[in-house]
This record gives C-alpha cells, structure tokens and sequence, in this order.
C-alpha cells in the first residue's frame, strides 16, 4: 500500500512538519507517532490532544475519531491536519445570571457535553436541560438576582436571507410568550459545527419539564433554577394568572429575596411592580398592598422553603411545563387559516385557545402514532385514535418534533430503567451455575464486575425471606435509589507515550427504531384485523332460501367450492406468512429485518377478515348443522392463536423466544383444524403430513445427538475461547432446530403450498448451515480422533435426516405431476423439432436435431409396444399400429437426413427434412394424443390452481394497500381490475373441479382451457395496475406484501398461459364437438328450468334481481353474437383452428346466457314471461347448435355457396332469436307493445278519408295544444325512466303511447277540416315525423336501460328526445295557426323543456367539444341570450310579431345551446378529476359509428320526406355516402 504524506501544524508551538504515515494507521497511533516525532516541543498531556482536519469553514472542520484509520477520511498526500488540544472552555449562563466558565471537550456532542455540564453545576437529570445560543444578534438584561431574563432577538432590518414574518402573528406571538424564537442548540452535533467559540455564552435552560416534581430543598442547585424559570414564566406573562394568584406569587417572591415582612421597611413604593407581576396587573392602584398582605402570610418561612413553594404552587397552573407555539390552523367548514396555540408537555400534544391559553382539546402522547415536519408545516397521525390527521402551518415544525420525540425518549428511558431493575442490564457481570442432582437445587449468584469465577457460598435457601450475600460478603446498600453497577473494564495496551481519553460519555439509544415502530403500528393493525375477523365469526351467513332445480344445486357447490378454495389458499399464506415470522425473528434483535416481519403480519391481517366471511358462507352452506358450527368453533380458535401470536412478535415484548414458537404451533393446529372441519382434507393429506412431522422430529432427534457430541468436544478443549465457540454453534444449532419444527407444525396442513414449502426448506437449510458451524468449530479445537469420528457420524445422521424431509417434500406432494419415459419421448419430440424448424438455413443444426428425433422416436416406440403388451383386443392393434407408423416416420426422417449431412447447401434437401420432421411430429401426436393431452390437461389444473391462490393473495394485497395508497385514482382502478379477477376465480375452480372429477370429458378440459384463457385476459391488467401502484403505497409493510403477490401471480400467470397454449395445442381439434356437447347439457339444464317453473320452484340465487338480471342478459346476448359472428366467418374462410375456437367462445357465451336467462325468470312473478325467456333461450341455444353443426360441414368443403347460405341464414335467426330474448325483458315487452301500437296508428295516416271532426276548430287547436305539452312531458319522463328500473321505463312507455295516441288523433281532426291538400299533406307528414322520432326514442330507450354500458347510449337518447320535441314543435307549424308569437312560444318552452335530461348526471359526452370550446360557446350563447331577452322585451312593446318570433326563437337557441355546453363541460371536468378512472378504448372506436350511424338515420329520414328538394337530396346522397366511408375507415383502421 502506498505512503500517506501529511502536514502536521502543532497549533500551540506554530510549528509544521511533514511526516509520512501509513493509510492504516490509526488516528490514535498517528497522535503518538506525531509526539514521538516532537519529543522536543514541550505539550500537554497527551490525552488532551488529537488531530483535527481544518476546512475554510471552522463549522465544518473535524475531529478525527481514535478508533478511525488516516484511510478512512479520504486524505491525500500533502493535506493539512492540525495536532491541538480537543479541551476547551465554554462559558454557561444560568437564567439567574451567573455565569460559569466550564473546561469541556471540543470534539464532543452537545448532547455529551450536556452530562459534563450538569455535573459541574450539579444537576442529575441532564436529558431535561439544553442550551441556548446568545450571540450578537440577541440582548441580554443583566439584572441583580430578583430581576428576570429574558431573550430578545435583534431585528437587523438589512437581514434579506429571511422571510417575511405575518405582522400580525408577531405581534400575537410577543404577547403569548411562545418559545418559538428560542435558538435551542442541536444535540447531535458538536459547539463548533454549531459556530459556538470560545468567546461566546450560552444559556442554560430547562427544555423538558418531566421530574421537575420531584425537586425539593435537598437539591438546591436545580430547585434554584427551576424557581427562576418559573418566576419568569409568570412575570412575562407566559402562565394566565388571576390578580389573586399573581399577587400570592408575589408575596412569596417577597419573602424569598427581602425575607421575612417588615412593617417599616416593607412599605408602598418599595417594590418595583413590573419585577414581581404581570404587566397587566403592576398598574392596578392599592395591589402593592395586597403582595405585601402576602407577604406576611409566609413569614418565617426559609428561602428554600419559599422556593418549593413558589414551584409547588406553580405546578398547579393549568398551563405549567407546557411549551407553547404559535400555529396556524385550517378554520373549519372553511378555506382560511386562524391562530391557534400549539402546546407540548411531558403527558400530551395541547391544543389551546390563542388568546386565553384554555385547552381546546388534548392528545395524550401514547395516542399519538406518528408525527412530520416540513419547513412550513407540521403534522400528526393519531393512528385509530382519529378519523383524520391534525395539521398546522409553522414555521417551528422541526422544533415541535425534536420536543415530542425529547419526552418520548426520556419516557422510554425511565421505562428501560425499571424493566431492568435487577441487573440493571448489566451485561458485563457473571452468572455462576452450580451443578443439578436430584437432590439439590441451583444455586444462582450474581457477581458484579469480577475477573474469574470463586467458589460459591453454599447455603439452604429453604430460610425465611432474606437477603442472601454473595462471595464478597455483605456490601452497602441505599434507600430510595438503586445502586449503579460498578463494571471496570481494561483491554488493550498502555503505552506511556500516550494515552487516549478515557473521559465517559453517555450513549441515549431510543427503545424503539423507526422500524420497530412501523412493526409494532403494522400489529395494532393486525389486531384490528383479528377482531374484524371475530365479529364476522359470530354467526353464519345468511342465505335466501333456494330451490332444487340444477342451478340452485349448481350454485350451492360452486359458491361452496369457489368458497373453499380461497378459504384453503388463505390459510396457506397466513401460515406462510406465520412461518417467516418465525424465521425472521429468530435473529438478533439488530439484525433483524422488521420490515419483511410488518409485511409478513399485513398478510395475516389482510387475509384473516377474507377468510372468516368465507368460513361463514362454507358454514351456511353445510348440509350438518353441526359441521358447520364445528367449523366456526375452529375458525375462531385460529384467530385467536394468530392474536397469540401478533403479541407475541411484538418488538418490545421481553417474553422468551419460546412462546413465539408456541403460538406459531397453535396456529399451525388451528388452521388443520379448519381444514379438517371444512371437509378439504383427506386420508392421504393426513399422511402425508403425519410423515413430514415425523420427519421434523427425526431431525430434531438427530440434531440433539450432535450437540451433546459437541459438548463433549467442548468439554475436551483446553483453551476457555474455544470451548464457548463450539458452545455457541451448538446453540445456535439447538435454536435452528426447534425453528425447523416450529415451521413444520406450522405449514404440515398447507405444505402443498409453494410458499410453505420454500419457508420449510429454508429453515431445513439453516439447520444444514448450524450443523457445519458445528463441525468447523470443532475440527479448529482439534479434539481426539474418536470424539471427530462421532462428531462426524452424528452430522451425518443430521444430514441423512434433513434430506429424508426435503425429499418428501419435494416428492411427497399430491399435485406433482410425474413423468412417465412415453411422456418424456413426447417432450424431446416436440421440443426438438421446433428447433429443427426454427434453424432452416443451418444445415448441421438440422441434422443434429434430427438425430435427437430419432433417438426420442425410438424410446416412444419401446414404450407404445411395451404398452401394446399389456393391451388386449382393438387397443392392441391400435398401438401396434401408432409404434408401425412412428417407425416409419423415423426411418424416413433418418434418410432425408442423411441426405441432408451429404449435401448440406442444397436447399432441396433441407426442405425434404423438414418435411420429414412435420410428418414425424403429426404421426407423434396421432400416436401418443391421449397422453399427450392427458398431461397437458393435468399442468393446466396445477398451474389454474397455483394462479388461482396467487390472485386470491394478490387481492388482499390489493385491498389492504388502500388505507396506505396516496394515489386513490390508481387505487381505484387497482380495485376495478380485482373486480374482474374475482369474477373468474370461480369459473376457474370449477373448470379444475370438472376436469379433476371427469378426466375423460373433452368438454370440461376446453371448458378450463377457455377459462383460465379468460382468466389471464382478467389477470395481465391487474398485473400491470398493481406494479404501477406500489410505488404510490407510503406503508413499507403495505407495499412490500403487494410487490411481493403481485410478482408471485404473474409468475404463475405465466406458467398458466404456457400451459393453457399446450392444452389447446393438444386439444385443438375436439373443440366442435366440445362445444356440442356443451350446448346440449345447456338445452338440459333450460328443460330442468322449464320444470322447475311448473313446479312452482323457480327462486331466484343469492344476488340475484331484476335489474341485474336484465344486464347480465344484456351482456351474454352481445357475447353470443359476437361468437356466433366470429364462427360464421372463420368456417366460411376454412379456417379450422378458428372456428373450433369461435365454437367454445359460442359455447361458453350461451352458458352465461343461460344462467341470466335463469336469473330473468326467477325475478319474475309473470308465469308467461318466465315461459318465454325460457322458451326464447332454447330457441337461440338449438339455433347454435345447428350453426356449429353446419360449421363443421362447411369445413370440409368452404367453398359450397348452398352451405354458406344455410350457415347466413341460421345466422340471421340466431340474431331474431337474441332480440326475442332481449325484447321478453320485463319492461322491454311493454315498450314494444307501445311501438308496435304508434306503427298502428301510422298506418292510418295513408288513408285520406279521415274521420270528420264537429268540434270548432278553436277547440281542437286547443287539444293539439294540449296533447303536444302532454307529449313533450312523456318524453322527460321516457328519458328519466330508462335510466331507472325496467319496470319503471314500462310505465313510462305506455304513458307515452296514449299521450301519442291523443296527439295523433287531435292532429287528424285538424287535417280533416283543412280543405287545402297541400296544407294537409304537410300535418300529415309532421305526423309521420313524430312517429319515427317517437319509435327511435322508445328504442333507444329500451336499448339503454337494457346496458347503460353501450357508448354513446345517453348522448343517443338526449339527442332522441330532441328529435321528438322538433318534430312536435314542427307539427304545431304546420297546424296552429294561432296568434302572432304564440307558436314560437310554445316551441321555445318544448326545446328548452327537452334539453333538462342533458344536466341529469353528465357522464357522458354530449358534443365533440374541447372545455376551451365549451367556455367559448357558453360566452357566446349567454352574450346571445342576454341580447336575445333584451330585444323581446323591445319588440313586445312595438308589437312587431314577426320579430318577436325570430327573437324567441334565438333565446331558445341560446338557452339550448348553453345547456349542451354547461353539460359537456361538467362531464370534461369530471373526467379531468383525479379520482376518475378513464375508460379503456376499443379496436373500434364505437362512439364515433355510433354518431355516424344516427346521422345516416337522420339524412335518410330527410331523403324520404316528400318535401326535400331535388338539390337537397343530393347534397343528403353526398353526406350519406361520406360517412359510410367514415364507418369503413373506422373499421378498418
């Protein structure tokens, strides 16, 4: 290593030398070597002097530690360090005035130094007291002994570096008295860091008023200063007194500096009143005599006496050793912030009033969780304590926090004192142990602080109770306070050259880190997680009566099994969970990781609640009653060992490390309880487990042969060091062992989990780790050959034993799939031939792939003979057939090979094996389908169950991380996409169910292929979502268990997606007739509704009502005809592989239509309706079948025009049987019926001869009049009841079809007494409009209350409804003819009326326009509109008709126009909130074909009106056709 070159300035001789050092010398051995060097200078003790390194900054210049090395400060040849006295002096004033020069040490803390200072003056408790910088910029009055101190800063008026302060919460802070200006030294960093010389004062002060009750006149020394600080206090103002009180105070300062009354000398005029009262009362005529009154009572009276009464009456303040500042506080119910006190004592965190110091309210500091401080605010977290967090703004936020942290350390400290009032946690002293017989008792003696053991004094301890004595004999001992341990420790060398200051220092260690306080505020959580969980124990679930049909006993076993599932997944994380309890706190208490321990606890806690409800609908679910209260006796019992153990891991809990243990074992009880009670537990799971504890325990047998072989080693050693290392490794091994066992009781009845299984193989590792400390402990002793040999053969035996256990439970589990040599063939076959394919081009390659075929090949078709011989009959033949065929592929493939190593650039070649290798791979997968598919299906169920319990565990995650989640708009989408995962998981425990119950049934493997397909099109978001929201998680605990699921469920989302492809590959081409198998149990199943609803036992399923039912027919109608339009496609292209997947889509589609067919019917008490859904279901579910049927056919012949028009054609009627379904909705029937009746009606509008009407036609203008109002009202409400129950929109509806009806009939009567035809052509046709406007309205309506969901849809129905009320307003044109103005009215009140749905709820968009654009218009309308209002009035008064029409109309223009900007900004300013989720967009952007496909209606609509112009229609053909080349573009790109 290189030299290190220094300039060494000894500051007191001004001299500089250079000497060379070693990087690795010690700043110790350095300061010798620099004397040594400077023999010849004459210095001071050497204990005085150290090096110091200078920096332009005397701030940031530094003491070198002793201990440190020259290397580790990072120091260059040709740096500067100076050699100089580390003893300085500092000048302390005491708030009396006097001031004490003291010698301290430069180098140390102010908090060390504070011990030095305190027992110069001779005060004890030196945590209570700081110091107080007075520099320049601070005056002090000097005064005799009876005056005050007081601290004033300066204002320097040129200071810029500060902020301006609030005048006003100046001048209210010098009136209180707040201790916000006290410049406080910090005590973590030295006087110099500080810019404290050795020419500047500081004062001393009481900071902390915690034991300040137990002064009296025994300790003068304090109870002087802690009378003069109180004496201040008052005078200033700073304790609201009354006059009575401030005048007893004063009589007792009296008697304290004048001593006892003296009538002739203690007389008016004597006293200077500002020095002994409050300013507000020295003023007060004739109060002199009453201090002197005072006075008097005291005489006699001692001055220490007097000053424990001043301080004893002071203590009965309401506002002593409280430390007041000045804060703002939110005003509440406001948007202001107000003044308020903010105050801190040894007890609590005060909140009081700013002017009078009355207490608002109290927080006691055990309440208070956690607190922040900012450079202008402060904050703090009561925990459950309170609904919210308090908040101020301050300035003085470091202050407030460094005072509360001050009295909850010294609060701790005193409580460590006490719990260690026997030894005094005495680390140092021994404990001598006498040996055991039977006969006799240990004997324990404490010795303090001796070097080397003595012989014990022996006596009966069966005396009465005494103190017993030790070996040194009776000792001394005091009352009223314990006597410190005396602990003399001497290591090292003395070198007399120098010698290194030995000066004690006090080291404050707070009980709890900010870790252990996360941990133990992550158990209180827990705790109220357990309790969550009793309370959801108390009773079962309560569940509606249900009926016998198959989907009620469906539901039962799917809810029971879905219920189960996560129930038995639960518990296996909580166990896990309980397991890295164990093993995390099996380590030192420094080294352990109480993080990973918090986010192992947010796991229990997060599950526990989950788990009780689904212990409580299992429960419900039991056919015994008994069973079911069995159960949630042993579900309670688990949570209360979990309550065992969250106490027992508690960081300050001072138990034995053993009743953690217990309580792990008792959960790992409980919860086999639970499984055993909840019927998932078999006679094969309870053997396996039986076996896996035995084998824990061979190993702690074994384990425990090893460490008595160990001591025997121990016992052999002679050196004492090596005895205690092999003692110490044997214990550690003894304590890895009992956490092995601990672990194995805990996961035994979940040890199929993988996580269980890690924790248990990782605790068997650590017992592997101990062992082998023990052996090296032992082979560095170097004991005899015979005591090794043993030694090595109990290592062994420990040994054989942890692989005994790791081998089952690697090899013990029921899910492990096992490979057979045909399997294994199948992979290499499989796997080698795709890489064959992927390596065209590389002809060495491909030979040697095909080599690797071959030889697969050939031990698949040992095994299909070996097969073949134990078959008998077809099976036989059929083997011997698939091994002939195989080696005919092989040999084929051999020779092109060989072909292909002989030429290898001939491309020709490299093509034939190619060939050669598909047909191979073709003839496999014919030969070996079945155990191909078998295995496939069988990973599939391994991997959906792993993937299931992931998602369960990533779901609790998820929901416990939203109390923590700063970001509530991710949190909210998080809880969207664990929607979508929770709505799967139960297809996906069925799907396993089935294929695991049927193993042959092809339906049920594509059923769980389709599922878990779904499932991971559900899960991948919620991946993605989750990992964006860790981040945003601000509890470490919270995030680390959501990080740690979230990475565990797309792991397994991988894994499942690998094995869902291979199970699609390997059942590909049985998807079809799956898929007809699967709808005809479908058409079963409505036959056994069919039933059920002639037996009167259709009820409805937990969950289930009208409104629901309504969506969920809704969605699988869309989903059936999105198959169905999929599958129609793919088999009229010839596509296979397509069209068996559009066939399980189809099928799969029309299970969900069936079961909302089922809900439909069951929330109905319409015999007749129950029997059309049912019917219309089987109609639409026979017509699928036959779609797939003809499917099949067309594949074998795509291009039959007849087959794909019988295809197109059941195409159409399983679209009219999808309508059917949604139009026998309830409600959906009755708004058919009222468009079925206005088509009616219009069918009179083509007859001429209408019906003449004798009424005066003043009447029926009247009439129509009336109708159109009446009409215009049915629209709102059309429009309000389709977003509201279906019942509610039938009612509606049939409301508006006799207000059509009347409206109708009052317009024919117009037309039959109008005698110009042209005039009646025209009311004619406004009827016509009214009509379609109506039915597109009541359409429209229906579609949305069916599926609020579509795009658009409410934006369509706004736009529907003003449709209708321009085709009223345009009939009343062409009808009324009544006087000037009056029909624009009437128009104006319709168009305005109509636009009211558009405020209702605007969560969608109404127009394409920006919120810049929508201010704009809405500035523009309201100009208008006030313009427009203006000019009515004007034209009124002129009674200018034809002006008044056209100015009302532009106020109902801008009236309308301001409503649809109003509302399209209202809905862009919610999207724009941050709690908003957006939507996700679609591969087609619907809303827009949705916009295009009603103004193609709305020019058609126009083109078929007789009265459209030639150059009208035109332009309408020209618009049509540019938006049909709109939709094409939108759907093609």
């Amino acid at each position: 290593m290189s030299s290190l070159s220094l300039k060494i300035g000894i500051i007191e001789k001004n001299v500089v030398k250079t000497i060379v050092f070693d990087p690795s010398t010690t700043i110790y051995d350095a300061c010798r070597i620099i004397r040594e060097k400077n023999s010849e200078l004459p210095l001071g003790p050497p204990k005085d002097y150290s090096l110091f390194l200078p920096d332009e900054d005397p701030r940031k210049g530094v003491w070198l530690e002793p201990i440190r090395s020259l290397g580790y400060y990072l120091l260059k040849s040709g740096d500067h360090i100076e050699y100089r006295r580390k003893l300085r002096t500092l000048k302390v004033r005491m708030l009396d005035g006097t001031v004490k020069t003291i010698m301290i040490d430069d180098a140390q803390t102010v908090a060390n130094l504070m011990v030095v200072i305190c027992t110069k003056i001779g005060i004890t408790n030196h945590d209570e007291y700081g110091l107080v910088h007075e520099n320049q910029d601070e005056e002090i009055e000097n005064k005799p002994n009876y005056s005050t101190l007081t601290l004033t800063r300066r204002k320097n008026k040129d200071d810029s570096s500060r902020p301006e302060k609030d005048q006003k919460m100046e001048m209210l802070r010098k009136k209180l008295k707040t201790d916000d200006e006290l410049n406080w030294l910090d005590m973590s960093k030295t006087l110099r860091e500080q810019g404290i010389d050795e020419n500047e004062t500081v004062l001393l002060r009481r900071k902390y008023f915690f034991s300040d009750g137990n002064i009296d006149s025994r300790d003068p020394v304090q109870l002087n200063l802690l009378y003069v600080q109180a004496r201040d206090a008052i005078i200033e103002g700073t304790h609201p007194i009354a006059q009575d009180q401030a005048c007893e105070f004063a009589g007792i300062q009296c008697q304290i500096q004048f001593g006892n009354h003296d009538e002739t000398k203690h007389k008016a005029g004597l006293l200077e009143l500002k020095e002994f009262l409050p300013t507000s009362y020295a003023k007060i005529k004739g109060i002199e005599k009453k201090v002197f009154g005072e006075h008097k009572k005291h005489s006699g009276m001692s001055e220490l006496d007097a000053k424990v009464l001043y301080t004893k009456t002071a203590r009965g303040l309401s506002t002593y050793g409280v430390t007041f500042f000045l804060v703002k506080e939110k005003m509440k119910g406001k948007n202001k912030l107000v003044p308020r006190l903010l105050g801190v004592n040894k007890d609590s965190v005060l909140r009081l009033d700013e002017r009078t110091k009355e207490t608002v309210k109290v927080w006691p500091l055990t309440t208070v969780r956690r607190w922040a401080a900012s450079p202008n605010t402060f904050t703090l977290d009561f925990g459950d304590y309170s609904d919210q967090y308090y908040s101020v703004q301050t300035t003085e936020g470091e202050q407030i926090s460094q005072l509360i942290a001050g009295y909850i350390d010294i609060i701790l400290k005193k409580k460590k004192q006490k719990d260690h009032f026997g030894l005094e946690g005495d680390e140092g002293s021994t404990m001598v142990e006498d040996s055991v017989s039977p006969l006799k008792a240990n004997y324990i003696q404490h010795q303090t602080g001796v070097s080397g053991q003595k012989k014990l004094d022996m006596q009966s301890v069966a005396k009465p109770a005494i103190l017993r004595t030790g070996d040194q004999g009776p000792q001394a001992y005091g009352i009223g306070q314990m006597q410190g341990a005396q602990l003399p420790t001497v290591q090292g060398q003395v070198n007399v050259g120098h010698v290194a200051s030995t000066e004690q220092t006090t080291k404050v260690t707070d009980l709890l880190s900010q870790p252990q306080r996360a941990l133990v505020s992550t158990i209180s959580a827990g705790h109220e997680s357990i309790s969550v969980a009793e309370h959801e124990l108390e009773s079962k679930a309560e569940i509606p009566e249900l009926g016998n049909d198959a989907a009620s006993i469906k539901w039962k076993r799917t809810t029971m099994d879905t219920k189960k599932q996560s129930v038995t997944s639960q518990i296996a994380a909580m166990n896990a969970a309980t397991a890295s309890v164990v093993q995390l706190t099996g380590a030192s208490s420094e080294s352990v990781d109480h993080q990973a321990v918090g986010a192992a606890i947010s796991t229990i806690s997060s599950n526990l609640p989950e788990m009780a409800k689904g212990v409580k609908m299992i429960a419900a679910l039991m056919e015994d009653e008994k069973e079911g209260d069995n159960l949630m006796d042993a579900a309670r019992k688990l949570a209360g060992a979990f309550s065992d153990l969250l106490s027992a891991a508690e960081p300050e809990n001072k138990e034995p490390r053993q009743n953690l243990l217990g309580a792990a074992s008792k959960v790992g009880e409980s919860s086999k309880q639970v499984l055993t009670a909840m019927g998932d537990e078999d006679a094969v799971d309870r053997e396996i487990q039986d076996i896996l504890l035995g084998l824990a325990k061979a190993v702690a047998n074994t384990t425990a042969a090893l460490v008595l072989q160990a001591k025997h080693v121990a016992a052999s050693c002679p050196e004492q060091v090596d005895q205690n290392r092999i003692i110490g490794a044997a214990t550690q091994c003894a304590l890895a062992t009992s956490q092995l066992v601990a672990v194995a009781k805990v996961v035994s009845s979940t040890i199929f989990n993988p996580s269980c299984q890690n924790h248990l193989i990782e605790a068997a590792r650590e017992v592997a780790r101990a062992v082998e400390g023990i052996v090296i402990e032992c082979q560095q002793c170097a004991p005899n050959e015979n005591q090794m040999r043993d030694l090595h053969a109990a290592a062994g035996d420990v040994t054989g034993s942890l692989n005994d256990l790791l081998n089952h439970i690697k090899d013990g589990t029921r899910d492990r799939v096992r490979e057979n040599v045909q399997e294994s063939a199948v992979d290499s076959i499989m796997t080698a031939s795709d890489k064959l394919f992927a390596s065209s081009g590389d002809p060495a390659e491909m030979v040697k792939q095909a080599r690797i075929l071959a030889q697969a090949t050939a031990q698949l078709i040992q095994a299909i003979k070996g097969e073949a011989d134990s078959a008998t009959g077809d099976g036989h033949h059929n083997l011997l057939s698939a091994a002939r065929a195989l080696a005919e592929a092989t040999s084929n493939l051999v020779e092109t090979a060989k072909a292909c190593a002989s030429n290898p650039h001939d491309p020709t070649e490299q093509a034939k094996l190619r060939r050669a290798a598909e047909e191979l791979k073709s003839v496999t997968l014919v030969a070996a389908g079945d155990a191909i598919r078998k295995k496939a299906i069988k990973k599939l169920e391994n991997a959906a169950k792993l993937a299931a319990s992931n998602a369960t565990q990533c779901l609790a995650a998820a929901q416990n991380s939203g109390q923590y989640n700063s970001n509530m708009p991710m949190h909210d989408q998080l809880i969207l996409e664990c929607q979508s995962v929770a709505d799967v998981i139960p297809k996906v425990v069925q799907g396993v169910k089935a294929t695991i119950g049927d193993p042959e049934s092809t339906a049920s493997q594509l059923n769980l292929i389709n599922v878990t397909e779904e499932f991971i099109q559900a899960g991948q978001p919620l991946v993605q979502v989750a990992k964006a929201a860790v981040p945003t998680v601000t509890d470490s605990a919270s995030s680390m268990q959501l990080s740690s699921k979230t990475k565990a469920f797309a792991e397994s989302l991988g894994e499942l997606q690998t094995a869902a492809a291979k199970a699609r590959d390997a059942c590909g081409p049985l998807e079809l007739e799956s898929a007809l198998d699967t709808i005809a149990m479908l058409s079963e199943e409505l036959d056994e509704f069919q039933r059920a609803v002639d037996a009167f036992n259709l009820k409805p399923l937990p969950g289930d009502n009208a409104e629901n039912a309504a969506l969920q027919l809704s969605s699988a109608t869309k989903s059936v005809g999105s198959s169905v339009a999929q599958l129609l496609t793919a088999a009229s292209q010839g596509d296979a592989k397509y069209t068996g997947i559009a066939a399980s889509g189809t099928a799969s589609a029309l299970r969900d239509l069936t079961q909302a067919t089922r809900a439909v019917a069951s929330t109905t008490n319409d015999r007749e309706a129950q029997y059309r859904a049912i019917e219309n279901a089987q109609s639409t579910v026979g017509l699928a079948y036959k779609v797939i049927e003809e499917s099949r056919v067309l594949l074998s012949d795509p291009s039959n025009s007849q087959g794909q028009q019988r295809l197109h054609e059941l195409s159409r009627q399983v679209t009219q049987s999808l309508t059917n379904c949604l139009n026998n909705l309830p409600g959906q029937k009755d708004v058919d019926d009222t468009i079925k009746a206005i088509s009616e009606l219009n069918k009179h509008l083509d007859d001429d001869n209408f019906p003449r009407c004798e009424k005066p036609y003043s009447e029926i203008q009247n009439e129509l009049n009336a109708a159109a109002s009446q009409l215009n009202e049915a629209v709102g409400q059309v429009v309000a009841s389709a977003r509201e129950s279906s019942s509610t929109l039938a009612k509606s509806s049939k409301m508006y079809g006799q207000a059509y009806e009347d409206l109708v009939e009052a317009g024919l009567n117009i037309a039959s007494q109008t005698g110009t035809r042209e005039v009646r052509n025209q009311m004619i046709t406004s009827i016509r409009t009214v009509s379609k406007t109506s039915i597109t309205l009541l359409t429209t309506a229906k579609q949305y209350n069916a599926d609020p969901t579509v795009p658009n849809s409410k934006s369509l129905l706004s736009n529907a409804a003003r449709g209708v009320t321009e085709a009223i307003n345009a009939l009343i044109d062409s009808c009324t003819s009544a006087a000037p103005g009056q029909k624009e009215c009437d128009n104006a009140v319709r168009a305005i009326q109509s636009m009211k749905s558009l405020l209702d709820n605007p969560s969608q968009p109404v127009t394409d326009l920006t919120y810049f654009e929508c201010l704009e218009n809405v500035m523009e309308k309201s100009k208008s509109l006030g313009e427009g209002m203006t000019g009515i009035a004007n034209i009124a008064k002129k009674a200018e008709y034809e002006p008044f029409g056209e100015a009302v109309k532009g106020v109902s223009d801008s009236i309308c126009g301001l409503v649809e900007s109003a509302a399209q900004a209202a809905y862009l300013v919610g999207v724009s909130d941050p709690s908003s989720v957006a939507g996700k967009p679609g591969l087609v952007d619907q809303a827009s074909l949705m916009r295009a496909s009603q103004a193609i209606q709305n020019a058609c609509n126009q083109l078929t009106n007789p009265s459209s112009s030639k150059q009208q229609v035109i332009s309408l053909y020209l618009f049509i056709f540019l938006f049909v080349v709109f939709i094409l573009f939108l759907t093609l790109f």
